[in-house]
């Protein structure tokens, strides 16, 4: 079984997640690629003390294809993995108030 950090890579900071986390006690975190929904769930309630998770929802956000201006080759950015998490009960303390 994997470590619980490995998971969950880093929260998702922006105003958008911001205000999800303030009305709708929504978080939404990256995770690994491989990252089932059970695992992703019980990562959050290890790492974070006091949280019940209600539902996982996931997402695949394809990489970008970038073109270099010096060489003109193209290239593409790494796909990413999120999870919106909504809890039922506890909150996380991400923002720093």
């Amino acid at each position: 079984m994997r470590d619980h950090h490995d998971v969950i890579i880093k929260p998702v900071i922006s105003e958008k997640t911001y205000n999800q986390a303030e009305v709708l006690d929504t978080y939404t975190f990256i995770v690994d690629p491989s990252a089932s929904k059970p695992e992703i769930s019980d990562a959050i309630e290890a790492i974070f003390d006091g949280v019940k998770v209600k539902k996982v929802r996931t997402m695949v956000r394809k990489g970008k294809t970038v073109r270099n201006r010096r060489s003109n080759t193209k290239s593409k950015r790494s796909d990413t993995k999120r999870a919106i998490v909504t809890l039922s009960e506890g909150s996380i303390e991400l923002y720093g108030s």
